[in-house]
Protein backbone atom coordinates (compact mmCIF):
# COMPACT_ATOMS: atom_id res chain seq x y z
CA UNK A 1 0.00 0.00 0.00
CA UNK A 2 3.30 2.29 0.89
CA UNK A 3 4.52 1.93 -2.03
CA UNK A 4 1.35 2.38 -4.40
CA UNK A 5 0.72 5.13 -2.52
CA UNK A 6 4.32 6.48 -3.41
CA UNK A 7 3.27 5.98 -7.22
CA UNK A 8 0.10 8.00 -7.00
CA UNK A 9 2.22 10.92 -5.55
CA UNK A 10 4.94 10.92 -7.88
CA UNK A 11 2.21 10.37 -11.19
CA UNK A 12 1.00 13.94 -9.38
CA UNK A 13 3.73 15.30 -8.97
CA UNK A 14 5.06 14.79 -12.53
CA UNK A 15 1.39 15.40 -13.97
CA UNK A 16 1.90 19.26 -12.55
CA UNK A 17 5.17 19.30 -13.44
CA UNK A 18 3.90 18.62 -16.95
CA UNK A 19 1.09 21.21 -16.61
CA UNK A 20 3.58 24.07 -15.15
CA UNK A 21 5.48 23.07 -18.34
CA UNK A 22 3.11 23.14 -20.90
CA UNK A 23 1.91 26.45 -19.73
CA UNK A 24 5.96 27.81 -19.56
CA UNK A 25 5.97 26.68 -23.18
CA UNK A 26 3.21 28.19 -24.25
CA UNK A 27 3.68 31.55 -22.58
CA UNK A 28 7.36 31.45 -23.84
CA UNK A 29 6.14 30.21 -27.40
CA UNK A 30 3.62 33.19 -27.88
CA UNK A 31 6.73 35.74 -27.76
CA UNK A 32 8.81 33.30 -29.71
CA UNK A 33 10.23 35.22 -32.63
CA UNK A 34 9.00 38.73 -30.81
CA UNK A 35 11.31 41.27 -30.12
CA UNK A 36 11.85 42.93 -26.86
CA UNK A 37 10.44 46.20 -28.24
CA UNK A 38 7.33 44.28 -29.77
CA UNK A 39 6.87 42.61 -26.77
CA UNK A 40 6.73 45.73 -24.39
CA UNK A 41 4.69 47.61 -27.25
CA UNK A 42 1.84 45.24 -26.73
CA UNK A 43 2.15 45.58 -23.18
CA UNK A 44 1.34 49.12 -23.23
CA UNK A 45 -0.93 49.11 -25.73
CA UNK A 46 -3.19 46.27 -23.23
CA UNK A 47 -2.56 49.27 -20.45
CA UNK A 48 -3.71 52.11 -22.82
CA UNK A 49 -6.99 50.11 -23.41
CA UNK A 50 -7.22 49.83 -19.41
CA UNK A 51 -6.72 53.18 -19.01
CA UNK A 52 -9.31 54.36 -21.77
CA UNK A 53 -11.65 52.43 -20.54
CA UNK A 54 -11.98 54.14 -17.31
CA UNK A 55 -12.39 57.53 -19.14
CA UNK A 56 -15.70 58.92 -20.08
CA UNK A 57 -15.22 59.76 -23.99
CA UNK A 58 -18.01 61.53 -26.32
CA UNK A 59 -17.93 61.71 -30.07
CA UNK A 60 -19.69 64.57 -31.02
CA UNK A 61 -21.99 65.56 -33.84
CA UNK A 62 -19.49 66.12 -37.02
CA UNK A 63 -20.29 69.70 -38.24
CA UNK A 64 -19.01 71.27 -41.21
CA UNK A 65 -17.32 75.09 -41.37
CA UNK A 66 -16.72 77.48 -43.71
CA UNK A 67 -13.25 77.10 -44.90
CA UNK A 68 -10.42 79.84 -46.41
CA UNK A 69 -8.85 78.27 -49.34
CA UNK A 70 -6.22 81.02 -49.43
CA UNK A 71 -2.70 80.14 -48.42
CA UNK A 72 -1.47 81.35 -45.29
CA UNK A 73 0.77 84.83 -45.28
CA UNK A 74 3.43 85.25 -43.20
CA UNK A 75 1.97 88.59 -41.49
CA UNK A 76 -1.58 87.05 -40.51
CA UNK A 77 -0.40 85.63 -37.39
CA UNK A 78 2.16 87.99 -36.19
CA UNK A 79 1.62 89.70 -32.76
CA UNK A 80 2.40 93.28 -32.29
CA UNK A 81 5.64 93.98 -32.51
CA UNK A 82 5.47 95.28 -28.93
CA UNK A 83 6.16 91.24 -28.45
CA UNK A 84 9.35 91.75 -29.14
CA UNK A 85 11.37 94.33 -26.87
CA UNK A 86 13.30 97.20 -27.17
CA UNK A 87 17.16 96.34 -25.73
CA UNK A 88 18.12 99.61 -26.06
CA UNK A 89 16.00 102.62 -26.06
CA UNK A 90 16.57 106.03 -27.88
CA UNK A 91 17.44 108.82 -26.39
CA UNK A 92 16.84 111.59 -28.67
CA UNK A 93 13.98 112.41 -31.17
CA UNK A 94 16.28 112.04 -34.03
CA UNK A 95 17.22 108.25 -34.27
CA UNK A 96 17.02 104.65 -36.25
CA UNK A 97 15.82 102.09 -35.18
CA UNK A 98 17.39 98.84 -35.95
CA UNK A 99 15.94 95.07 -35.70
CA UNK A 100 19.02 93.08 -34.09
CA UNK A 101 19.38 89.19 -34.01
CA UNK A 102 19.00 88.00 -30.57
CA UNK A 103 22.72 86.64 -30.52
CA UNK A 104 23.95 90.17 -29.73
CA UNK A 105 20.99 92.09 -28.56
CA UNK A 106 19.82 89.60 -25.63
CA UNK A 107 21.57 89.75 -22.31
CA UNK A 108 25.27 88.34 -20.85
CA UNK A 109 27.81 87.59 -23.39
CA UNK A 110 24.51 87.75 -26.02
CA UNK A 111 24.31 91.54 -25.18
CA UNK A 112 27.23 92.79 -27.07
CA UNK A 113 25.23 95.40 -29.74
CA UNK A 114 23.41 96.53 -26.53
CA UNK A 115 26.49 97.46 -24.61
CA UNK A 116 27.86 99.37 -27.99
CA UNK A 117 24.38 100.98 -28.72
CA UNK A 118 24.04 102.48 -25.12
CA UNK A 119 27.77 104.19 -25.44
CA UNK A 120 26.79 105.24 -28.81
CA UNK A 121 23.87 107.04 -27.35
CA UNK A 122 25.95 108.14 -24.22
CA UNK A 123 28.79 110.46 -26.05
CA UNK A 124 25.84 113.35 -27.41
CA UNK A 125 26.78 112.62 -31.45
CA UNK A 126 25.33 115.30 -33.24
CA UNK A 127 25.14 115.35 -37.20
CA UNK A 128 24.07 118.26 -38.93
CA UNK A 129 22.90 119.97 -35.62
CA UNK A 130 21.00 116.85 -34.45
CA UNK A 131 21.12 114.89 -31.27
CA UNK A 132 20.96 111.32 -32.87
CA UNK A 133 20.86 107.90 -31.00
CA UNK A 134 19.73 104.40 -31.90
CA UNK A 135 17.05 102.02 -30.91
CA UNK A 136 17.50 98.23 -30.64
CA UNK A 137 14.68 95.85 -31.12
CA UNK A 138 16.02 92.13 -29.83
CA UNK A 139 14.28 89.78 -32.39
CA UNK A 140 15.53 86.74 -33.91
CA UNK A 141 15.98 86.80 -37.72
CA UNK A 142 14.11 84.69 -39.45
CA UNK A 143 11.01 86.44 -37.62
CA UNK A 144 11.98 90.05 -38.33
CA UNK A 145 12.07 89.21 -41.79
CA UNK A 146 8.63 87.82 -41.46
CA UNK A 147 7.76 91.26 -40.15
CA UNK A 148 9.25 93.07 -42.97
CA UNK A 149 8.52 91.14 -45.68
CA UNK A 150 4.89 91.39 -44.86
CA UNK A 151 4.97 95.32 -44.72
CA UNK A 152 3.44 94.44 -40.93
CA UNK A 153 6.36 96.42 -39.39
CA UNK A 154 9.57 97.93 -41.53
CA UNK A 155 12.36 99.60 -38.94
CA UNK A 156 15.16 101.69 -40.70
CA UNK A 157 17.58 98.83 -40.30
CA UNK A 158 17.76 95.04 -39.86
CA UNK A 159 20.87 93.81 -39.03
CA UNK A 160 20.24 89.72 -39.18
CA UNK A 161 22.93 86.94 -37.91
CA UNK A 162 23.62 86.06 -41.93
CA UNK A 163 23.37 87.78 -45.10
CA UNK A 164 20.68 85.03 -46.41
CA UNK A 165 17.90 86.99 -44.53
CA UNK A 166 18.91 90.07 -46.35
CA UNK A 167 18.49 88.45 -49.51
CA UNK A 168 15.19 87.40 -49.02
CA UNK A 169 13.95 90.37 -47.89
CA UNK A 170 15.62 91.63 -50.85
CA UNK A 171 13.87 89.66 -53.41
CA UNK A 172 10.17 90.57 -51.55
CA UNK A 173 10.48 93.71 -53.18
CA UNK A 174 12.04 95.90 -49.88
CA UNK A 175 14.23 98.49 -50.50
CA UNK A 176 17.65 97.54 -48.92
CA UNK A 177 20.66 99.20 -48.95
CA UNK A 178 23.46 97.31 -47.24
CA UNK A 179 25.47 99.77 -45.20
CA UNK A 180 28.06 97.65 -43.54
CA UNK A 181 28.80 93.66 -44.92
CA UNK A 182 30.02 92.95 -41.19
CA UNK A 183 29.56 94.69 -37.59
CA UNK A 184 30.84 91.82 -35.56
CA UNK A 185 32.38 88.06 -36.50
CA UNK A 186 30.56 84.94 -36.42
CA UNK A 187 29.76 81.26 -38.09
CA UNK A 188 28.08 78.82 -38.13
CA UNK A 189 29.10 75.26 -37.63
CA UNK A 190 28.33 71.39 -36.57
CA UNK A 191 29.53 70.50 -33.22
CA UNK A 192 30.12 66.64 -32.98
CA UNK A 193 31.51 64.42 -30.08
CA UNK A 194 34.98 64.22 -30.27
CA UNK A 195 34.52 60.46 -30.62
CA UNK A 196 32.01 60.56 -34.05
CA UNK A 197 34.22 63.10 -35.34
CA UNK A 198 37.49 61.05 -35.45
CA UNK A 199 35.26 58.03 -36.73
CA UNK A 200 34.11 60.56 -39.42
CA UNK A 201 37.59 61.38 -40.66
CA UNK A 202 39.00 58.08 -40.67
CA UNK A 203 36.47 56.98 -43.13
CA UNK A 204 36.13 60.46 -45.23
CA UNK A 205 39.28 62.18 -44.70
CA UNK A 206 37.69 64.96 -43.21
CA UNK A 207 34.28 66.56 -41.83
CA UNK A 208 32.45 69.25 -43.65
CA UNK A 209 28.89 69.42 -45.07
CA UNK A 210 29.26 66.79 -48.08
CA UNK A 211 30.91 64.38 -45.61
CA UNK A 212 28.18 64.77 -42.84
CA UNK A 213 25.02 64.43 -45.77
CA UNK A 214 26.84 60.96 -46.75
CA UNK A 215 27.30 59.74 -43.33
CA UNK A 216 23.50 60.49 -42.71
CA UNK A 217 22.05 59.07 -45.78
CA UNK A 218 24.48 56.31 -44.69
CA UNK A 219 23.54 55.81 -41.04
CA UNK A 220 26.25 56.75 -39.88
CA UNK A 221 25.66 59.62 -37.71
CA UNK A 222 22.23 61.00 -36.28
CA UNK A 223 22.92 64.77 -36.41
CA UNK A 224 19.58 67.50 -35.63
CA UNK A 225 19.19 70.86 -37.42
CA UNK A 226 17.43 73.51 -36.49
CA UNK A 227 14.14 75.21 -38.13
CA UNK A 228 15.26 76.84 -41.61
CA UNK A 229 11.83 79.45 -41.12
CA UNK A 230 13.30 80.50 -38.01
CA UNK A 231 16.81 79.93 -37.32
CA UNK A 232 19.86 82.07 -39.49
CA UNK A 233 22.17 78.30 -38.72
CA UNK A 234 18.97 75.97 -40.36
CA UNK A 235 18.52 77.80 -43.00
CA UNK A 236 22.22 78.29 -43.72
CA UNK A 237 22.91 74.73 -43.32
CA UNK A 238 19.57 73.48 -45.49
CA UNK A 239 21.36 75.74 -48.44
CA UNK A 240 25.03 74.20 -48.00
CA UNK A 241 23.33 70.65 -48.11
CA UNK A 242 21.60 71.33 -51.57
CA UNK A 243 24.67 72.93 -52.80
CA UNK A 244 26.52 69.68 -51.94
CA UNK A 245 24.74 67.83 -53.92
CA UNK A 246 24.40 69.52 -57.06
CA UNK A 247 26.31 73.04 -56.69
CA UNK A 248 25.12 74.37 -60.29
CA UNK A 249 21.01 73.82 -59.40
CA UNK A 250 19.97 73.76 -55.93
CA UNK A 251 16.80 72.85 -56.82
CA UNK A 252 17.31 70.63 -59.61
CA UNK A 253 16.13 66.74 -59.71
CA UNK A 254 19.88 65.65 -58.47
CA UNK A 255 19.75 67.94 -55.65
CA UNK A 256 16.28 67.31 -54.19
CA UNK A 257 16.76 63.21 -54.63
CA UNK A 258 20.51 63.93 -52.17
CA UNK A 259 18.34 66.03 -49.94
CA UNK A 260 15.73 63.29 -49.41
CA UNK A 261 17.96 60.58 -49.56
CA UNK A 262 19.43 62.67 -46.11
CA UNK A 263 16.62 63.67 -44.57
CA UNK A 264 14.94 60.45 -44.44
CA UNK A 265 18.10 59.83 -41.84
CA UNK A 266 17.77 62.87 -39.94
CA UNK A 267 16.28 62.31 -36.68
CA UNK A 268 15.59 65.55 -35.28
CA UNK A 269 14.61 69.20 -36.14
CA UNK A 270 14.77 71.69 -33.66
CA UNK A 271 12.21 74.18 -33.50
CA UNK A 272 14.78 76.36 -31.17
CA UNK A 273 18.02 76.21 -30.47
CA UNK A 274 17.66 75.29 -27.09
CA UNK A 275 15.67 72.49 -27.78
CA UNK A 276 18.40 71.37 -29.70
CA UNK A 277 20.90 71.45 -27.06
CA UNK A 278 18.64 70.01 -24.77
CA UNK A 279 18.27 66.83 -27.11
CA UNK A 280 22.08 66.82 -27.26
CA UNK A 281 22.27 66.86 -23.98
CA UNK A 282 20.23 63.39 -23.71
CA UNK A 283 22.74 61.57 -26.10
CA UNK A 284 20.55 61.10 -29.15
CA UNK A 285 22.56 62.96 -30.85
CA UNK A 286 25.91 63.09 -32.26
CA UNK A 287 26.23 66.22 -33.87
CA UNK A 288 24.11 69.10 -34.21
CA UNK A 289 24.32 72.78 -35.48
CA UNK A 290 25.34 76.02 -33.79
CA UNK A 291 27.11 79.57 -34.12
CA UNK A 292 30.46 79.90 -32.69
CA UNK A 293 29.97 82.41 -29.96
CA UNK A 294 27.42 79.94 -28.90
CA UNK A 295 29.83 77.14 -28.65
CA UNK A 296 32.69 78.47 -26.84
CA UNK A 297 30.15 80.06 -24.37
CA UNK A 298 29.08 77.30 -23.45
CA UNK A 299 30.71 74.68 -20.44
CA UNK A 300 29.12 71.81 -21.64
CA UNK A 301 30.58 71.84 -24.98
CA UNK A 302 34.14 72.58 -23.35
CA UNK A 303 35.56 69.30 -23.77
CA UNK A 304 35.07 66.27 -26.01
CA UNK A 305 33.48 68.36 -29.03
CA UNK A 306 34.58 69.73 -31.92
CA UNK A 307 33.13 72.51 -34.15
CA UNK A 308 33.35 72.44 -37.64
CA UNK A 309 32.17 75.86 -39.49
CA UNK A 310 30.06 75.24 -42.62
CA UNK A 311 28.03 77.77 -45.24
CA UNK A 312 28.14 81.66 -45.20
CA UNK A 313 29.78 83.64 -42.33
CA UNK A 314 27.19 84.51 -39.76
CA UNK A 315 28.30 88.32 -39.74
CA UNK A 316 25.73 90.72 -38.95
CA UNK A 317 25.49 92.81 -42.23
CA UNK A 318 23.64 95.80 -41.37
CA UNK A 319 20.79 96.85 -44.19
CA UNK A 320 18.86 100.29 -44.61
CA UNK A 321 15.30 99.79 -44.94
CA UNK A 322 12.62 101.35 -47.07
CA UNK A 323 14.35 103.84 -48.82
CA UNK A 324 15.46 105.93 -45.46
CA UNK A 325 15.78 110.15 -45.29
CA UNK A 326 19.45 110.83 -45.96
CA UNK A 327 19.26 112.29 -41.89
CA UNK A 328 18.35 108.72 -41.01
CA UNK A 329 21.09 106.85 -43.05
CA UNK A 330 23.74 109.44 -41.68
CA UNK A 331 22.63 107.89 -38.37
CA UNK A 332 23.28 104.61 -39.03
CA UNK A 333 26.21 105.44 -40.76
CA UNK A 334 27.69 106.81 -38.30
CA UNK A 335 26.42 103.74 -35.67
CA UNK A 336 28.50 101.32 -38.37
CA UNK A 337 31.48 103.30 -37.93
CA UNK A 338 31.01 103.48 -34.32
CA UNK A 339 30.77 99.75 -34.20
CA UNK A 340 34.15 99.16 -35.80
CA UNK A 341 36.17 100.58 -33.04
CA UNK A 342 38.98 98.52 -31.59
CA UNK A 343 37.58 98.88 -27.97
CA UNK A 344 34.42 97.40 -29.57
CA UNK A 345 35.75 94.69 -31.40
CA UNK A 346 37.40 93.65 -28.51
CA UNK A 347 34.64 93.59 -26.25
CA UNK A 348 33.11 91.54 -29.08
CA UNK A 349 36.08 88.66 -28.62
CA UNK A 350 35.53 88.68 -24.94
CA UNK A 351 31.95 87.68 -25.77
CA UNK A 352 33.08 84.83 -27.95
CA UNK A 353 32.29 86.99 -31.38
CA UNK A 354 35.58 87.27 -33.58
CA UNK A 355 36.77 84.15 -33.17
CA UNK A 356 37.38 82.17 -36.23
CA UNK A 357 38.05 85.38 -38.78
CA UNK A 358 40.04 82.90 -41.20
CA UNK A 359 37.14 80.93 -42.32
CA UNK A 360 35.70 81.95 -45.29
CA UNK A 361 32.62 81.54 -46.30
CA UNK A 362 32.19 78.23 -48.37
CA UNK A 363 28.69 79.00 -50.05
CA UNK A 364 28.47 81.67 -53.06
CA UNK A 365 25.88 84.51 -52.80
CA UNK A 366 22.50 83.26 -53.19
CA UNK A 367 19.22 84.30 -54.55
CA UNK A 368 16.74 85.20 -52.00
CA UNK A 369 13.44 83.84 -54.07
CA UNK A 370 15.72 80.97 -53.90
CA UNK A 371 16.22 80.75 -50.88
CA UNK A 372 12.12 80.81 -50.23
CA UNK A 373 12.09 78.13 -52.72
CA UNK A 374 14.51 76.40 -50.83
CA UNK A 375 12.35 76.99 -47.40
CA UNK A 376 9.19 74.97 -49.08
CA UNK A 377 11.37 72.25 -50.85
CA UNK A 378 12.13 71.30 -46.93
CA UNK A 379 8.74 71.95 -46.47
CA UNK A 380 7.54 69.63 -48.35
CA UNK A 381 10.60 66.84 -48.11
CA UNK A 382 11.10 67.19 -44.38
CA UNK A 383 9.30 63.99 -43.50
CA UNK A 384 10.99 61.83 -46.43
CA UNK A 385 7.31 61.79 -48.31
CA UNK A 386 6.27 59.83 -45.23
CA UNK A 387 2.65 61.34 -44.23
CA UNK A 388 1.92 62.45 -40.91
CA UNK A 389 -1.46 61.39 -38.65
CA UNK A 390 -1.56 64.15 -35.71
CA UNK A 391 -3.93 64.86 -33.07
CA UNK A 392 -4.84 68.08 -31.80
CA UNK A 393 -6.04 67.87 -28.18
CA UNK A 394 -7.06 71.49 -26.81
CA UNK A 395 -8.43 72.45 -23.34
CA UNK A 396 -11.85 73.68 -22.89
CA UNK A 397 -12.01 73.86 -19.27
CA UNK A 398 -14.09 76.47 -17.51
CA UNK A 399 -10.80 78.67 -16.83
CA UNK A 400 -10.22 79.15 -20.96
CA UNK A 401 -13.59 80.86 -21.19
CA UNK A 402 -14.27 84.53 -22.54
CA UNK A 403 -11.07 85.51 -24.58
CA UNK A 404 -8.39 82.53 -24.17
CA UNK A 405 -11.29 79.87 -25.95
CA UNK A 406 -11.28 82.67 -28.72
CA UNK A 407 -7.79 83.18 -29.06
CA UNK A 408 -7.21 79.18 -28.76
CA UNK A 409 -9.83 79.08 -31.87
CA UNK A 410 -8.20 81.82 -33.79
CA UNK A 411 -4.78 79.89 -33.34
CA UNK A 412 -5.84 76.86 -34.65
CA UNK A 413 -8.27 78.15 -37.38
CA UNK A 414 -5.17 80.39 -38.75
CA UNK A 415 -2.53 77.06 -37.95
CA UNK A 416 -4.48 74.60 -39.69
CA UNK A 417 -3.92 75.88 -43.54
CA UNK A 418 -0.47 75.06 -42.73
CA UNK A 419 -1.40 71.17 -41.51
CA UNK A 420 -1.39 69.92 -45.40
CA UNK A 421 -3.14 67.53 -47.56
CA UNK A 422 -1.11 64.70 -47.75
CA UNK A 423 -1.50 64.62 -43.83
CA UNK A 424 -4.19 62.66 -41.80
CA UNK A 425 -5.26 64.63 -38.67
CA UNK A 426 -8.06 64.41 -35.79
CA UNK A 427 -9.31 67.06 -33.23
CA UNK A 428 -10.11 65.89 -29.50
CA UNK A 429 -11.35 68.40 -26.64
CA UNK A 430 -11.36 67.79 -22.92
CA UNK A 431 -12.31 69.22 -19.57
CA UNK A 432 -13.67 67.12 -16.96
CA UNK A 433 -14.43 64.52 -19.96
CA UNK A 434 -13.17 63.90 -23.32
CA UNK A 435 -15.18 64.72 -26.69
CA UNK A 436 -13.60 63.32 -30.33
CA UNK A 437 -14.54 66.68 -32.18
CA UNK A 438 -13.31 64.60 -35.55
CA UNK A 439 -12.01 61.32 -36.10
CA UNK A 440 -8.70 60.82 -37.51
CA UNK A 441 -8.91 61.73 -41.95
CA UNK A 442 -6.80 62.85 -44.60
CA UNK A 443 -7.06 66.16 -44.58
CA UNK A 444 -9.03 66.91 -47.86
CA UNK A 445 -11.35 70.36 -48.57
CA UNK A 446 -14.04 67.77 -46.59
CA UNK A 447 -11.83 67.07 -43.76
CA UNK A 448 -10.65 70.58 -43.34
CA UNK A 449 -14.22 71.80 -43.57
CA UNK A 450 -14.83 69.55 -40.47
CA UNK A 451 -11.57 70.64 -38.61
CA UNK A 452 -13.12 74.06 -38.83
CA UNK A 453 -16.67 73.70 -37.51
CA UNK A 454 -15.06 71.40 -34.77
CA UNK A 455 -13.19 74.48 -33.56
CA UNK A 456 -15.90 76.73 -34.05
CA UNK A 457 -17.86 74.40 -32.13
CA UNK A 458 -15.85 74.58 -29.14
CA UNK A 459 -17.49 75.74 -25.70
CA UNK A 460 -15.54 76.52 -21.88
CA UNK A 461 -16.57 74.29 -19.06
CA UNK A 462 -15.51 72.10 -16.16
CA UNK A 463 -12.15 70.68 -14.70
CA UNK A 464 -8.99 70.07 -16.51
CA UNK A 465 -8.47 66.46 -17.51
CA UNK A 466 -5.14 67.14 -19.38
CA UNK A 467 -3.49 63.44 -19.43
CA UNK A 468 -7.34 61.62 -20.32
CA UNK A 469 -7.03 63.89 -23.12
CA UNK A 470 -3.79 62.65 -24.26
CA UNK A 471 -4.64 59.08 -23.75
CA UNK A 472 -7.56 59.11 -25.93
CA UNK A 473 -5.19 60.91 -28.23
CA UNK A 474 -2.54 57.89 -28.34
CA UNK A 475 -5.65 55.53 -28.54
CA UNK A 476 -6.82 57.44 -31.58
CA UNK A 477 -3.35 57.23 -32.93
CA UNK A 478 -2.47 53.33 -32.41
CA UNK A 479 -5.72 52.12 -34.18
CA UNK A 480 -5.09 54.01 -37.33
CA UNK A 481 -1.25 52.80 -36.81
CA UNK A 482 -2.78 49.66 -37.18
CA UNK A 483 -4.68 50.53 -40.46
CA UNK A 484 -1.59 52.56 -41.73
CA UNK A 485 2.16 51.34 -40.14
CA UNK A 486 4.02 53.53 -42.40
CA UNK A 487 2.72 56.78 -41.12
CA UNK A 488 4.77 59.52 -38.40
CA UNK A 489 2.64 60.36 -35.39
CA UNK A 490 1.97 63.89 -33.78
CA UNK A 491 0.11 65.08 -31.02
CA UNK A 492 0.12 68.62 -30.21
CA UNK A 493 -1.70 69.82 -26.72
CA UNK A 494 -2.69 73.36 -25.56
CA UNK A 495 -3.64 73.96 -22.22
CA UNK A 496 -3.69 77.16 -19.67
CA UNK A 497 -3.73 75.03 -16.50
CA UNK A 498 -2.93 72.01 -14.07
CA UNK A 499 -4.14 69.26 -14.71
CA UNK A 500 -6.83 68.55 -11.72
CA UNK A 501 -9.01 65.47 -12.83
CA UNK A 502 -8.10 61.91 -14.53
CA UNK A 503 -4.96 60.54 -14.79
CA UNK A 504 -1.78 61.76 -14.02
CA UNK A 505 1.43 62.34 -15.77
CA UNK A 506 3.06 58.86 -13.89
CA UNK A 507 -0.34 56.93 -15.27
CA UNK A 508 0.61 57.69 -19.26
CA UNK A 509 4.33 58.33 -18.99
CA UNK A 510 5.81 54.60 -19.77
CA UNK A 511 2.83 54.51 -22.80
CA UNK A 512 4.73 57.54 -24.65
CA UNK A 513 8.03 56.57 -24.24
CA UNK A 514 7.00 53.15 -25.78
CA UNK A 515 4.66 54.61 -28.53
CA UNK A 516 7.49 56.74 -29.12
CA UNK A 517 5.06 59.56 -30.12
CA UNK A 518 5.91 63.39 -29.73
CA UNK A 519 3.87 65.26 -27.74
CA UNK A 520 3.91 68.93 -28.53
CA UNK A 521 2.46 71.22 -25.99
CA UNK A 522 1.69 74.92 -25.69
CA UNK A 523 1.25 76.01 -22.46
CA UNK A 524 -1.22 78.54 -22.58
CA UNK A 525 -0.69 82.25 -20.77
CA UNK A 526 0.77 79.17 -17.95
CA UNK A 527 4.44 77.53 -17.47
CA UNK A 528 2.74 74.20 -17.30
CA UNK A 529 5.65 71.67 -16.12
CA UNK A 530 4.06 68.85 -16.90
CA UNK A 531 3.31 69.99 -20.09
CA UNK A 532 7.18 70.29 -20.77
CA UNK A 533 8.39 67.23 -19.00
CA UNK A 534 5.85 65.11 -21.53
CA UNK A 535 7.13 66.98 -24.26
CA UNK A 536 10.98 66.36 -23.40
CA UNK A 537 9.94 62.41 -23.72
CA UNK A 538 10.41 62.39 -27.19
CA UNK A 539 11.83 65.48 -27.82
CA UNK A 540 9.04 67.28 -28.79
CA UNK A 541 9.03 71.48 -28.15
CA UNK A 542 7.25 73.09 -25.04
CA UNK A 543 6.42 76.39 -25.68
CA UNK A 544 4.81 79.04 -23.46
CA UNK A 545 2.73 81.61 -25.34
CA UNK A 546 0.08 84.38 -23.70
CA UNK A 547 -3.05 85.84 -25.34
CA UNK A 548 -1.18 88.14 -27.85
CA UNK A 549 1.54 85.39 -28.92
CA UNK A 550 -0.66 82.16 -28.89
CA UNK A 551 -1.53 82.62 -32.83
CA UNK A 552 1.72 83.27 -34.26
CA UNK A 553 3.59 80.56 -32.17
CA UNK A 554 1.01 77.73 -32.79
CA UNK A 555 1.03 78.62 -36.83
CA UNK A 556 5.31 78.59 -36.41
CA UNK A 557 4.92 75.25 -34.80
CA UNK A 558 2.34 73.89 -37.00
CA UNK A 559 5.00 75.32 -40.23
CA UNK A 560 7.50 73.36 -39.00
CA UNK A 561 5.95 70.45 -37.86
CA UNK A 562 3.50 69.43 -40.45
Amino acid sequence: MASKGKAITVLVMITIVVFVLVYLGITFTSDLGKTKTQVTSEDATKRLDKLYKNITVRTEELIKGQIDLDPAAAGDSLPDISKFPISVANTTDHFVEIFSSTEKSGTGNDGWLNEVATDFNNVNIVLDGKAVSVKIRNIPSGTAADYIRSGKYVPDAFTPSNELWGEMVKANGIETLLVSKRLVGNVAGIVSTKTKYDELVDKYGSLNVKTITDAIADNELAMGYTDPFASSTGLNFLVTALESFDSSDLLGEKAVQGFERFQANVPFIASTTLQMRDAAKSGMLDAFVLEYQTFVNAPDLKSGYVFTPFGVRHDSPLYALGGLTQDKLNILKRFAEFVEQEKYQSLAADRGFNGLNDYQSELSAVDGSLLSSAQKLWKEKKDGNKPIAAVFVADVSGSMSGEPLNRLKESLLTGQKYLGRENRIGFVSYSSNVSINLPIGKYDTNQQSMFVGAINSLQAAGGTATFDGILVAMKMLQEELALNPDLKPLIFVLSDGETNEGHSLKDIRELIETFKIPVYTIGYNANIKALQSISSINEAASINADTDDVVYKISNLLNVQM
